[in-house]
Protein backbone atom coordinates (compact mmCIF):
# COMPACT_ATOMS: atom_id res chain seq x y z
CA UNK A 1 0.00 0.00 0.00
CA UNK A 2 1.29 3.76 -0.48
CA UNK A 3 2.43 4.38 3.10
CA UNK A 4 2.63 8.14 2.32
CA UNK A 5 -1.71 8.15 2.44
CA UNK A 6 -2.55 10.74 5.00
CA UNK A 7 -5.44 11.46 7.14
CA UNK A 8 -7.84 14.66 6.75
CA UNK A 9 -6.53 18.12 7.02
CA UNK A 10 -8.69 18.42 10.19
CA UNK A 11 -7.08 15.66 11.24
CA UNK A 12 -4.27 17.34 13.39
CA UNK A 13 -1.51 15.77 14.63
CA UNK A 14 -1.23 14.00 17.73
CA UNK A 15 1.98 13.71 19.53
CA UNK A 16 3.51 11.24 21.22
CA UNK A 17 3.76 12.76 24.64
CA UNK A 18 2.02 15.93 26.05
CA UNK A 19 2.24 17.26 29.92
CA UNK A 20 -1.14 17.95 31.35
CA UNK A 21 -0.89 21.63 33.04
CA UNK A 22 -4.28 22.92 35.15
CA UNK A 23 -4.84 26.14 35.54
CA UNK A 24 -4.21 26.25 38.87
CA UNK A 25 -0.66 25.50 38.37
CA UNK A 26 -0.52 27.94 35.45
CA UNK A 27 -1.79 30.41 38.42
CA UNK A 28 1.10 29.23 40.90
CA UNK A 29 3.36 29.42 38.46
CA UNK A 30 2.27 33.14 37.80
CA UNK A 31 2.15 33.51 41.82
CA UNK A 32 5.91 32.93 42.32
CA UNK A 33 6.16 35.14 39.25
CA UNK A 34 5.09 37.76 40.83
CA UNK A 35 6.44 37.04 44.62
CA UNK A 36 9.67 37.73 43.30
CA UNK A 37 11.24 34.94 44.75
CA UNK A 38 11.73 32.43 41.67
CA UNK A 39 15.03 30.39 42.38
CA UNK A 40 15.23 27.89 44.90
CA UNK A 41 12.51 28.53 47.64
CA UNK A 42 9.78 28.27 49.22
CA UNK A 43 7.56 26.35 47.04
CA UNK A 44 10.68 24.02 46.53
CA UNK A 45 10.68 23.75 50.09
CA UNK A 46 7.27 22.62 49.85
CA UNK A 47 7.35 20.34 47.07
CA UNK A 48 10.22 18.53 48.74
CA UNK A 49 8.10 17.67 51.77
CA UNK A 50 5.02 16.83 49.49
CA UNK A 51 7.61 14.39 47.61
CA UNK A 52 8.64 12.53 51.12
CA UNK A 53 4.76 12.42 51.84
CA UNK A 54 4.15 10.58 49.05
CA UNK A 55 6.41 8.60 48.54
CA UNK A 56 7.07 8.02 52.15
CA UNK A 57 10.99 8.76 52.12
CA UNK A 58 12.97 10.45 54.80
CA UNK A 59 14.92 12.65 52.49
CA UNK A 60 13.49 14.08 48.83
CA UNK A 61 15.61 16.21 47.34
CA UNK A 62 14.77 18.22 44.19
CA UNK A 63 17.14 19.05 41.61
CA UNK A 64 17.54 20.10 38.06
CA UNK A 65 17.10 16.71 36.34
CA UNK A 66 17.13 13.08 37.57
CA UNK A 67 21.09 12.91 35.40
CA UNK A 68 22.26 15.09 38.46
CA UNK A 69 20.44 12.94 40.78
CA UNK A 70 22.45 9.60 39.77
CA UNK A 71 25.45 11.89 39.26
CA UNK A 72 25.40 13.17 42.73
CA UNK A 73 24.55 9.62 44.32
CA UNK A 74 27.54 7.88 42.39
CA UNK A 75 30.03 11.08 43.81
CA UNK A 76 29.32 10.41 47.09
CA UNK A 77 30.57 6.97 46.22
CA UNK A 78 34.30 8.26 45.73
CA UNK A 79 34.93 6.01 42.62
CA UNK A 80 38.26 5.09 41.86
CA UNK A 81 39.87 4.23 38.13
CA UNK A 82 38.28 0.50 37.72
CA UNK A 83 35.90 0.63 40.36
CA UNK A 84 32.49 -0.80 38.05
CA UNK A 85 28.79 -0.02 39.02
CA UNK A 86 26.16 -2.44 36.98
CA UNK A 87 23.46 -1.35 35.12
CA UNK A 88 21.71 -2.38 31.43
CA UNK A 89 22.19 -1.33 28.34
CA UNK A 90 18.44 -1.05 27.36
CA UNK A 91 17.99 2.76 28.86
CA UNK A 92 18.70 6.36 27.95
CA UNK A 93 22.28 7.48 27.62
CA UNK A 94 22.48 9.34 30.91
CA UNK A 95 22.41 6.08 32.58
CA UNK A 96 25.81 5.29 31.26
CA UNK A 97 27.34 8.68 31.18
CA UNK A 98 26.74 9.83 34.56
CA UNK A 99 28.70 6.50 35.54
CA UNK A 100 32.01 7.75 33.34
CA UNK A 101 31.51 11.59 34.82
CA UNK A 102 31.39 10.00 38.33
CA UNK A 103 34.88 8.64 37.20
CA UNK A 104 33.78 4.78 37.22
CA UNK A 105 33.46 2.22 34.61
CA UNK A 106 29.92 0.95 33.46
CA UNK A 107 29.51 -2.68 33.65
CA UNK A 108 26.02 -3.93 31.27
CA UNK A 109 23.85 -7.13 32.08
CA UNK A 110 21.66 -7.89 29.70
CA UNK A 111 17.69 -7.33 30.15
CA UNK A 112 14.20 -9.58 29.80
CA UNK A 113 13.15 -9.48 26.53
CA UNK A 114 9.62 -9.70 27.73
CA UNK A 115 9.42 -6.77 29.82
CA UNK A 116 12.75 -5.00 28.79
CA UNK A 117 14.09 -4.81 32.48
CA UNK A 118 17.54 -5.63 33.72
CA UNK A 119 17.50 -10.03 34.09
CA UNK A 120 18.63 -10.73 37.77
CA UNK A 121 19.27 -14.07 37.10
CA UNK A 122 22.36 -12.31 35.31
CA UNK A 123 23.07 -10.22 38.11
CA UNK A 124 25.64 -12.25 40.23
CA UNK A 125 27.92 -13.00 37.49
CA UNK A 126 28.81 -9.44 36.42
CA UNK A 127 29.67 -8.45 40.43
CA UNK A 128 33.39 -8.85 40.76
CA UNK A 129 35.89 -7.25 43.10
CA UNK A 130 35.83 -3.82 41.76
CA UNK A 131 31.98 -3.68 41.65
CA UNK A 132 30.49 -0.57 43.59
CA UNK A 133 27.04 -0.40 43.17
CA UNK A 134 23.71 -1.87 40.94
CA UNK A 135 22.03 0.61 39.46
CA UNK A 136 19.17 -0.72 37.63
CA UNK A 137 15.82 0.96 35.92
CA UNK A 138 12.47 0.70 36.06
CA UNK A 139 11.60 0.42 32.44
CA UNK A 140 8.32 2.16 31.33
CA UNK A 141 7.53 2.57 34.73
CA UNK A 142 7.41 -1.64 35.52
CA UNK A 143 9.25 -2.39 38.55
CA UNK A 144 12.53 -4.23 38.53
CA UNK A 145 12.51 -7.13 40.74
CA UNK A 146 14.48 -6.03 43.57
CA UNK A 147 14.78 -8.44 46.39
CA UNK A 148 17.24 -10.46 44.65
CA UNK A 149 19.39 -7.52 43.70
CA UNK A 150 19.64 -5.95 47.36
CA UNK A 151 19.76 -9.28 48.52
CA UNK A 152 22.83 -9.45 46.04
CA UNK A 153 24.02 -5.71 47.30
CA UNK A 154 24.03 -6.67 51.07
CA UNK A 155 25.96 -10.24 50.38
CA UNK A 156 28.72 -7.55 48.36
CA UNK A 157 28.42 -4.60 50.37
CA UNK A 158 27.00 -2.72 47.57
CA UNK A 159 24.81 0.56 47.25
CA UNK A 160 21.80 0.30 44.72
CA UNK A 161 21.29 3.48 43.47
CA UNK A 162 17.33 3.00 41.26
CA UNK A 163 17.13 4.70 38.21
CA UNK A 164 13.15 5.26 38.73
CA UNK A 165 13.04 8.63 36.12
CA UNK A 166 10.11 6.30 34.48
CA UNK A 167 8.82 5.16 38.21
CA UNK A 168 7.18 7.81 40.19
CA UNK A 169 4.46 5.95 41.39
CA UNK A 170 4.88 2.60 40.67
CA UNK A 171 4.65 0.05 43.55
CA UNK A 172 6.61 -3.37 44.09
CA UNK A 173 5.60 -5.89 46.44
CA UNK A 174 3.09 -3.34 47.77
CA UNK A 175 5.79 -0.68 48.51
CA UNK A 176 5.81 2.58 46.63
CA UNK A 177 9.54 3.20 44.86
CA UNK A 178 11.05 5.57 46.93
CA UNK A 179 9.59 4.38 50.34
CA UNK A 180 12.39 1.99 50.82
CA UNK A 181 15.72 0.52 49.33
CA UNK A 182 18.64 2.70 49.29
CA UNK A 183 18.41 5.32 46.46
CA UNK A 184 15.94 6.27 44.13
CA UNK A 185 16.32 8.78 41.54
CA UNK A 186 13.57 10.44 39.23
CA UNK A 187 12.57 12.54 36.72
CA UNK A 188 10.28 15.31 35.78
CA UNK A 189 10.44 15.78 32.03
CA UNK A 190 7.93 17.42 30.50
CA UNK A 191 7.44 13.64 28.63
CA UNK A 192 7.24 11.96 32.29
CA UNK A 193 4.20 11.05 34.59
CA UNK A 194 4.77 14.46 36.45
CA UNK A 195 6.56 17.02 35.35
CA UNK A 196 8.47 20.56 36.74
CA UNK A 197 9.14 21.40 33.39
CA UNK A 198 12.37 19.66 34.07
CA UNK A 199 13.66 18.55 37.28
CA UNK A 200 14.22 15.76 39.43
CA UNK A 201 14.48 14.25 42.88
CA UNK A 202 16.31 12.02 44.62
CA UNK A 203 15.11 10.08 47.65
CA UNK A 204 17.30 8.38 50.57
CA UNK A 205 17.05 6.84 54.02
CA UNK A 206 21.04 7.84 54.78
CA UNK A 207 21.01 10.56 56.62
CA UNK A 208 24.67 11.42 56.11
CA UNK A 209 24.18 10.77 52.13
CA UNK A 210 21.53 13.42 51.81
CA UNK A 211 23.49 15.90 53.69
CA UNK A 212 26.03 15.52 51.07
CA UNK A 213 23.71 15.97 48.20
CA UNK A 214 22.18 18.84 49.83
CA UNK A 215 26.02 20.06 50.19
CA UNK A 216 26.69 18.88 46.30
CA UNK A 217 23.63 20.82 44.62
CA UNK A 218 24.40 24.03 45.44
CA UNK A 219 28.08 24.64 45.52
CA UNK A 220 29.34 22.78 48.14
CA UNK A 221 27.66 26.12 50.42
CA UNK A 222 26.97 25.68 53.94
CA UNK A 223 23.10 27.48 52.91
CA UNK A 224 21.21 27.88 50.15
CA UNK A 225 19.62 31.40 48.68
CA UNK A 226 16.63 31.05 50.86
CA UNK A 227 18.81 30.79 53.62
CA UNK A 228 20.64 34.48 52.70
CA UNK A 229 18.90 36.53 51.32
CA UNK A 230 15.05 36.32 53.54
CA UNK A 231 14.22 38.30 56.15
CA UNK A 232 15.69 35.90 58.62
CA UNK A 233 18.76 35.43 56.68
CA UNK A 234 22.21 35.74 56.59
CA UNK A 235 24.51 36.69 54.48
CA UNK A 236 27.59 34.68 55.28
CA UNK A 237 28.00 31.30 54.44
CA UNK A 238 30.99 28.69 54.21
CA UNK A 239 32.23 26.51 51.11
CA UNK A 240 32.88 22.99 53.13
CA UNK A 241 33.80 21.47 49.49
CA UNK A 242 33.69 22.20 45.89
CA UNK A 243 30.03 21.13 44.58
CA UNK A 244 27.83 22.02 41.60
CA UNK A 245 24.49 23.89 40.58
CA UNK A 246 22.12 21.32 40.73
CA UNK A 247 18.83 23.27 42.52
CA UNK A 248 15.85 23.07 41.60
CA UNK A 249 13.91 27.03 41.04
CA UNK A 250 10.57 28.14 43.01
CA UNK A 251 9.07 28.21 39.25
CA UNK A 252 9.79 24.56 38.70
CA UNK A 253 8.21 23.52 42.01
CA UNK A 254 4.92 25.25 41.31
CA UNK A 255 4.50 23.50 38.51
CA UNK A 256 5.00 20.50 40.77
CA UNK A 257 3.05 21.58 43.61
CA UNK A 258 -0.31 21.06 41.68
CA UNK A 259 0.95 17.84 39.50
CA UNK A 260 1.70 15.91 42.62
CA UNK A 261 -1.46 15.51 43.77
CA UNK A 262 -2.76 14.57 40.31
CA UNK A 263 -0.22 11.58 39.78
CA UNK A 264 -2.49 8.78 40.87
CA UNK A 265 -5.11 10.18 38.22
CA UNK A 266 -2.60 10.56 35.62
CA UNK A 267 -1.26 6.96 36.40
CA UNK A 268 -5.30 5.59 36.30
CA UNK A 269 -5.72 7.69 33.52
CA UNK A 270 -2.40 6.21 31.60
CA UNK A 271 -3.00 2.59 32.50
CA UNK A 272 -6.47 2.85 31.22
CA UNK A 273 -5.04 3.82 27.76
CA UNK A 274 -2.66 0.97 28.13
CA UNK A 275 -5.21 -1.98 28.62
CA UNK A 276 -7.10 -0.61 25.87
CA UNK A 277 -4.06 -0.56 23.16
CA UNK A 278 -3.44 -4.25 24.76
CA UNK A 279 -6.82 -5.20 24.19
CA UNK A 280 -7.09 -3.87 20.39
CA UNK A 281 -3.54 -5.33 19.39
CA UNK A 282 -4.19 -8.33 21.60
CA UNK A 283 -3.99 -11.03 18.93
CA UNK A 284 -2.05 -8.87 16.13
CA UNK A 285 0.83 -10.77 14.96
CA UNK A 286 2.78 -7.36 13.41
CA UNK A 287 3.44 -6.31 17.41
CA UNK A 288 5.10 -8.08 20.19
CA UNK A 289 3.18 -6.02 23.22
CA UNK A 290 5.42 -5.64 26.58
CA UNK A 291 4.90 -8.22 29.46
CA UNK A 292 3.90 -7.09 33.06
CA UNK A 293 6.18 -8.97 35.92
CA UNK A 294 5.44 -12.19 37.57
CA UNK A 295 5.47 -10.83 41.15
CA UNK A 296 2.98 -7.68 42.60
CA UNK A 297 3.68 -4.67 41.47
CA UNK A 298 1.66 -1.50 40.08
CA UNK A 299 2.41 0.11 36.66
CA UNK A 300 3.12 3.76 36.06
CA UNK A 301 2.96 3.49 32.71
CA UNK A 302 5.06 6.18 31.50
CA UNK A 303 5.23 3.86 28.02
CA UNK A 304 3.52 1.95 26.05
CA UNK A 305 6.18 0.81 23.93
CA UNK A 306 5.59 -2.68 21.84
CA UNK A 307 7.49 -3.99 19.90
CA UNK A 308 7.21 -4.54 15.69
CA UNK A 309 7.35 -7.87 15.15
CA UNK A 310 9.68 -7.88 11.91
CA UNK A 311 10.68 -11.89 12.63
CA UNK A 312 6.52 -12.44 11.56
CA UNK A 313 7.32 -11.19 8.20
CA UNK A 314 5.80 -7.61 8.84
CA UNK A 315 6.70 -5.45 5.48
CA UNK A 316 7.76 -2.18 7.40
CA UNK A 317 10.28 -2.37 9.76
CA UNK A 318 10.35 -0.11 13.31
CA UNK A 319 11.57 2.95 11.63
CA UNK A 320 9.41 2.44 8.48
CA UNK A 321 6.33 2.40 10.70
CA UNK A 322 7.30 5.00 12.72
CA UNK A 323 7.43 7.12 9.39
CA UNK A 324 3.78 5.96 7.91
CA UNK A 325 2.24 6.68 11.55
CA UNK A 326 4.18 10.42 11.46
CA UNK A 327 2.56 10.49 7.47
CA UNK A 328 -0.72 10.12 9.24
CA UNK A 329 -0.09 12.59 11.80
CA UNK A 330 0.63 10.87 14.78
CA UNK A 331 3.65 10.89 16.59
CA UNK A 332 6.06 8.18 18.00
CA UNK A 333 8.94 7.82 20.57
CA UNK A 334 11.67 5.58 20.17
CA UNK A 335 12.75 4.48 23.51
CA UNK A 336 15.53 3.61 23.40
CA UNK A 337 18.33 2.51 21.06
CA UNK A 338 20.91 -0.18 22.98
CA UNK A 339 23.36 2.31 24.64
CA UNK A 340 25.98 -0.03 24.44
CA UNK A 341 26.17 0.10 20.19
CA UNK A 342 26.88 4.05 20.36
CA UNK A 343 30.04 5.42 18.99
CA UNK A 344 31.28 6.26 22.23
CA UNK A 345 30.54 3.13 24.40
CA UNK A 346 31.17 1.04 21.40
CA UNK A 347 34.96 2.49 20.76
CA UNK A 348 35.98 3.07 24.81
CA UNK A 349 34.98 -0.39 25.70
CA UNK A 350 34.94 -2.06 22.66
CA UNK A 351 31.24 -3.57 22.86
CA UNK A 352 29.47 -4.04 19.38
CA UNK A 353 26.47 -6.30 17.90
CA UNK A 354 25.91 -9.28 19.77
CA UNK A 355 27.08 -8.22 22.83
CA UNK A 356 23.74 -8.21 24.72
CA UNK A 357 21.60 -10.24 22.27
CA UNK A 358 17.87 -9.26 24.06
CA UNK A 359 18.71 -5.09 24.45
CA UNK A 360 19.84 -5.54 20.64
CA UNK A 361 16.93 -7.46 19.57
CA UNK A 362 14.36 -4.60 21.86
CA UNK A 363 16.18 -1.97 20.26
CA UNK A 364 15.86 -2.86 16.71
CA UNK A 365 12.09 -2.99 17.54
CA UNK A 366 10.52 -1.01 20.44
CA UNK A 367 8.18 1.75 19.63
CA UNK A 368 6.54 4.17 21.81
CA UNK A 369 2.78 5.02 20.77
CA UNK A 370 0.93 7.81 22.30
CA UNK A 371 0.42 7.90 26.07
CA UNK A 372 -0.58 10.79 28.00
CA UNK A 373 -3.66 11.49 30.15
CA UNK A 374 -5.30 13.84 27.91
CA UNK A 375 -5.63 11.41 25.23
CA UNK A 376 -9.06 10.72 24.46
CA UNK A 377 -10.53 7.42 23.46
CA UNK A 378 -11.58 8.92 20.26
CA UNK A 379 -7.82 10.32 20.08
CA UNK A 380 -6.88 6.88 20.72
CA UNK A 381 -9.12 4.87 18.40
CA UNK A 382 -7.71 7.27 15.28
CA UNK A 383 -4.16 6.09 16.61
CA UNK A 384 -5.38 2.28 16.80
CA UNK A 385 -7.27 2.89 12.99
CA UNK A 386 -4.03 4.09 11.94
CA UNK A 387 -2.16 1.53 12.59
CA UNK A 388 -4.29 -0.58 10.95
CA UNK A 389 -4.46 0.95 8.17
CA UNK A 390 -0.44 1.09 8.18
CA UNK A 391 -0.45 -2.82 8.20
CA UNK A 392 -3.69 -3.37 5.98
CA UNK A 393 -5.82 -4.76 8.96
CA UNK A 394 -9.59 -4.37 8.02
Amino acid sequence: MDTAAVLPAFETFLPFSRPTISAEAIAEVGACLESGWITTGPRVKRFEQELRAYLGAPHALALTSATAGLFLALRALKLQPGDEVITTPMTFAATLNVIVLAGGRPVLVDVERDTYNLDVKRLAHAITPRTRAIMPVHFAGSPVDLDPIHALASEHGLRVIEDAAHAIGTEYRGRRIGSFGDVQVFSFHPNKNITTGEGGAVTLRDDALAAEIQLQRFHGMDREAWARFGKTGNQHYEILEPGYKFNMMDIQAALGLHQLPLLDAFIARRTQLARRYLEAMADWPEFVLPKAPAYPHKHAWHLFAPLVNTDAGTALTRDEFMEALKQRNIGTGLHYRAAHLYPYYRGTYGWGPGDFPNAEHISDRIVSLPLFPTLGDDQQDRIISAIRDVFDRA
